[in-house]
């Protein structure tokens, strides 16, 4: 493999402090829970003042020499004047001084460092006595994300950082390979996406994925690219600290494929001379022919966040639980087919590099079976953008980045409503951020979905969302009595009756609980455990305990809860056939079953007239 490797000198750090941002600094070395912690670097006021008795070491120079995405690093560094504030910041692009500045609007004046490290640790983390004997060393595990690095040691803590000194740079060695491949349905039950990132554009190589299933000539299929640039960020962090060049990404269609066949693909790039540049190869299972009658598996969380693996970043508490979820669902693979994540994905929260970082983790999953995502407030909300609430919890994002990074089958990958088929499950998926009430465009959408369900051929009906439309004894719901969203079921859980929806699934709260099958704030089946025949209601279950930090019950007992765990787990359904589905929420910490229900039944059963869904009868003979 040709090696693609730039090192270059630091320029001059000659200017002084600032950024267009409002980083608000915190006096704690330590974050608050619940907070990005890219976000409480005061970046803006880092004063220069580099120490020609300190240094800072990077080391292996090269990385991925064996073609490598992911690589550990050691650091070594000296202070002749250490303190346990002193950290650690991982900067990429390499070069992180004004000249790459872009200023708009800013208080301060010219920068001296106009961007967040992509993470960080305190100099003391491996080394206790740091402060007694200015020396130490650290261990960083870096991503290939299209850039070189350096490595800046800083004293004066997070809120009044002084840059002391700056190491050598290291790179991979080829920043620019096809990586973090994600696939997910198409538009058609025999069609799989698959969208990767890399950093050559259409000018530089050609993208593709070559595939095919054992035995057969592989197929190669063109893949269309898309970007986005700081301009297209609707405001700070990510028009500011938090921008990062996201590369480029690509997506690929793969058509008529045949039903449960396992399908073998890698991604490529065809270089302008003619040379290519291979990821290495992966393998999905199709999807099963709408209503056909085989065992299905579907893995439903919300809310997991990402955290890293070297112990960088986690002075927040911020998504202690991600990384378990993640590990038991790599651990679990081959015991489910499909994934639905369904809202609040990395919270990177404006700091564009943490979508690499998510996706990086994530990759052992989304490379191998569907992963289809949901909207969240943390991927859509920003003032004055068109999101349905009206606040910062995007960053500056306002969906750009979700859409682009994840393909899901909706006609508008703005509005993030969709449909999609797997086997015998007909899943709706619901977009909070945008406005879901009787007379939207989204409710015409959400009635048309329920609608189309055959139940004879797909009798498992799925609604899911982000933001809790149905019901939630979460703490904050309770203080405003209505135990949902601010009016999230009052045009919503006529639908579900009429269509006799079976489970509704939501995150946005970060717990677990399940209810009874409910309509009108009324248990309409006393079962807990085994439901059989007409079911009358909906089940609706919040499973945002993906990995970010818990959230806390309501004091209030709720009478429709039957099943509550302030812990991270995961939903997992079976569809043994079109008569029996199995309900488990799984703990992310072991793998095993903590609550469970089966339903039971024919399809006379799903035709059953039940209260307010009722088909229209006449006396006409």
């Amino acid at each position: 493999m040709k090696i693609f490797f730039i090192v270059g000198l630091l320029l001059s750090l000659n200017v002084v402090l600032n950024l267009c941002g409002s980083v608000s600094a915190h006096k704690s070395s330590r974050v608050a829970i619940g907070e990005q912690p890219l976000s409480k670097i005061a970046i803006h006021q880092t004063v220069l003042a580099l120490h020609e008795s300190a240094s800072i070491k990077a080391s292996p120079l090269l990385l991925g020499l064996k073609g490598e995405d992911t690589e550990w690093v050691d650091i070594e560094l000296e202070h002749p004047e250490p303190s346990d504030d002193d950290w650690v910041g991982v900067f990429s692009p390499a070069k992180f001084n004004a000249s790459i500045c872009f200023l708009e609007n800013s208080p301060y004046g010219e920068p001296f460092i106009c961007t967040a490290p992509i993470k960080y640790k305190y100099a003391n983390h491996s080394t206790p006595t740091y402060a007694q004997t200015g020396k130490a060393t650290l261990k960083f595990q870096l991503i290939n994300q299209r850039g070189d690095f350096a490595f800046a040691l800083f004293s004066g803590g997070l809120s009044n950082p002084r840059l002391v000194a700056i190491s050598n740079y290291i790179a991979f060695a080829n920043p620019n390979a096809p990586l973090y491949p994600r696939i997910a349905t198409g538009k058609s039950w025999d069609e799989m996406t698959v969208t990767w990132t890399s950093g050559y554009n259409i000018d530089k190589a050609v993208p593709f994925v070559e595939w095919g299933s054992k035995g057969n000539h592989p197929t190669r299929s063109p893949a269309g690219t898309l970007t986005f640039d700081r301009g297209s960020m609707c405001g700070d962090p990510a028009r500011s600290v938090g921008w990062r060049d996201p590369g480029f990404i690509h997506t690929s269609f793969l058509k008529e494929l045949w039903p449960n066949t396992r399908y073998y693909y890698k991604l490529g790039h065809m270089l302008s001379n003619g040379s290519y540049v291979w990821s290495k190869m992966y393998s999905f299972k199709s999807s099963p022919y709408p209503g056909q009658d085989s065992l299905q598996r579907v893995i439903i969380f919300g809310d997991m966040g990402k955290a890293e693996r070297d112990g960088s970043n986690e002075y927040a508490d911020y998504q202690p639980g991600s990384l378990n979820t993640t590990d038991q669902l790599i651990k679990d693979l081959d015991n489910y087919d499909i994934v639905f994540h369904i809202g609040d994905l990395p919270y990177a929260n404006g700091y564009i590099s943490q979508w690499d970082q998510f996706t990086a983790q994530v990759q052992p999953i989304t490379s191998a079976v569907p992963y289809m995502i949901a909207s969240g407030n943390h991927e859509r909300d920003w003032p004055g953008s068109g999101s349905f609430y009206d606040t910062e919890d995007s960053g500056g994002e306002c969906g750009v980045i979700a859409e682009t990074m994840y393909y899901v089958p909706a006609e508008n990958r703005a509005k993030f409503w969709y449909a999609t088929d797997y086997g015998m499950f007909h899943f709706c998926i619901a977009d909070t951020e945008h406005d879901w009430r009787e007379g939207s465009e989204q409710y015409a959408f959400i009635e048309k979905c329920l609608a189309s369900a055959d139940r004879r051929k797909q009798p498992w009906l799925i609604f899911a969302a982000h933001r809790v439309l149905g019901y939630s004894s979460d703490y904050w719901y309770g203080l405003e009595g209505s135990f949902e969203e601010p009016m999230g079921r009052e045009s919503l859980q006529k639908l579900w009756q009429k269509y006799k929806v079976d489970i509704a699934f939501f995150g946005h709260v970060h717990n677990y609980e399940r209810t009874c099958p409910i309509y009108q704030n009324q248990c309409v089946n006393s079962e807990k455990s085994a439901y059989s025949g007409t079911v009358n209601g909906t089940i609706h279950v919040v499973a945002g305990g993906g990995g970010s930090h818990l959230s806390s019950y309501s004091e209030v007992n709720t009478s429709w809860s039957l099943f509550k765990d302030n812990d991270y787990g995961f939903v997992k359904l079976t569809a043994f056939n079109h008569s029996s589905l199995l309900f488990e929420y799984k703990k992310s910490s072991d793998g095993n079953v903590y609550d469970s229900f089966t339903i039971s039944r024919d399809y006379r059963d799903v035709l059953a007239c039940v209260h307010d869904g009722c088909e229209p009868t006449t006396l006409a003979t």
